[in-house]
Formats: structure tokens, C-alpha cells, sequence
């Protein structure tokens, strides 16, 4: 089990590395560098950035244990013909008419070169905050068998907290990596990870990268016992 709060994750001791996948949300150049959307905001995207060494630790402990790697991306069609008129209007206003932030055809939507996307990894593309609308990530989960979401990524407190409540109410057993997951907005952020562990956890548990990195190798070493 892994070390969490408010109870250990999986609540009834079962982690299974093949029912299990790691989520890395939305660590694309639009959110991470300082000529993105974020930055464009007027946020500062370097908090987002310093969750990349942990994220790569937690990559790598993933596939060391046979967990399942998804990563996602936000952008529209580079023809918008997915976009509708208030999400124009939001566009416009946020002074990026004739750009490419935001559109799968610019350079913003791959993700960071900082980050460790191997090629079983899956990754999944949306034009929404959370990552099961409009898009196949249910049915990937779903045909592959994976029942428990460990969740990463930016932001904490729209992205990262949209899909947890989607996957919740979907019956996925949750777990949110605290220092894995970043936002703009300290507060916004803070109170996010503490609305998981309300109602003692109703988005799930709350845990850092050491505690999920050290329940990972246990079961990596398990699996490769059981190779021997």
C-alpha cells in the first residue's frame, strides 16, 4: 500500500501495477514556458516547472513497476471547427486571435522536452479541462482494465482536479501526488489538495512523490520475483 492521507491507497490493500496508471496532465510548452498561454496570463509558469524532476521520478518508477504512463495534451483543432463561439470570444479576449497557443498545429501543444514520454506511453488529446470529455481516455482505461488513477501534472486546481472528480464519480479509486501537480496560483493550489481529503477523501487520498515512488518499487520488486 502506499502511505496516504486520509487512509492509505488502495483503501483495501490491492494495488495491482496492471489495474494501475500513472497520469501526467497538460505538461505542454503552453503551460510551461514563458511564451505560452500561461505566461501570457500573466502567470508565472516556473512553480510548473519544478515539478518536472518528480514527475520524471515518478515516469520512471511507473514503468519500472508495469504501470501504465498516460499523458495528456490541451489544444483545439488548428481549424477551431472545435471551438464554440463563447470559447472564441474567451480567445479574443485572452489576445490570442491569430496565433497558435492553444492549437494542436503549434509547438505549444507538445509536451515539454524536459518530460520522459516513452514510446508505450499513451497520450491522450482534449479540448476540455477534463480529460474524459470529448475524448477516448475512458475507453482506454476501461478496455486495458485499469481501475486506480495516481494523478500529476498542471494545474492542480483546473485540469488536474476536473478529471480527478470525473474519475471519482466514475468509480476509478483516486490518489493526487501533491508535490507532482503545480498551479499558478498558491492558493488555488492549496486548496485544491485539501478539497481531496475532505469528507475524509471524497476525491480520493492525498500522498507525495516519495511515499508513491516507494509503494511503486514494492511492486516492482514483487514483479520481478514473480518473473523469476
Amino acid at each position: 500500500m502506499i502511505k496516504a492521507t486520509p487512509f492509505d491507497y488502495p483503501y483495501d490493500g490491492r494495488l495491482v501495477a496492471e489495474n494501475t496508471a500513472l497520469v501526467v496532465i497538460d505538461l505542454q510548452q503552453d503551460f510551461l514556458s514563458t511564451a505560452g498561454y500561461f505566461a501570457r496570463k500573466g502567470y508565472d509558469p516556473s512553480p510548473l516547472r519544478a515539478i518536472l524532476p518528480a514527475v520524471n521520478r515518478l515516469i520512471g518508477a511507473a514503468r519500472a513497476a508495469g504501470v501504465t504512463v498516460i499523458h495528456t495534451r490541451q489544444g483545439y483543432r488548428a481549424d477551431m471547427a472545435d471551438m464554440t463561439s463563447y470559447e472564441k470570444w474567451r480567445r479574443k479576449r485572452a489576445g490570442l486571435d491569430g496565433t497558435d497557443v492553444l492549437l494542436r498545429s503549434g509547438q505549444g501543444f507538445q509536451i515539454v522536452p524536459e518530460i520522459d514520454v516513452g514510446p508505450h506511453d499513451i497520450i491522450v488529446d482534449k479540448t476540455c479541462n477534463s480529460a474524459f470529455t470529448y475524448t477516448d481516455f475512458e475507453l482506454v482505461l476501461r478496455a486495458r482494465g485499469i481501475t486506480h488513477l495516481m494523478f500529476s501534472g498542471c494545474t492542480t486546481d483546473v485540469c488536474v482536479h476536473t478529471t480527478l472528480r470525473e474519475a471519482c464519480d466514475r468509480n476509478f479509486q483516486c490518489l493526487t501526488i501533491s508535490d507532482a501537480c503545480a498551479s499558478g496560483d498558491q492558493r488555488a493550489h492549496e486548496a485544491a489538495l485539501h478539497m481531496v481529503t475532505v469528507e475524509d477523501g471524497v476525491f480520493g487520498v492525498l500522498a507525495d512523490s516519495r511515499a508513491v515512488i516507494d509503494g511503486l518499487s514494492r511492486l516492482g520488486d514483487r514483479r520481478g520475483t514473480l518473473g523469476d
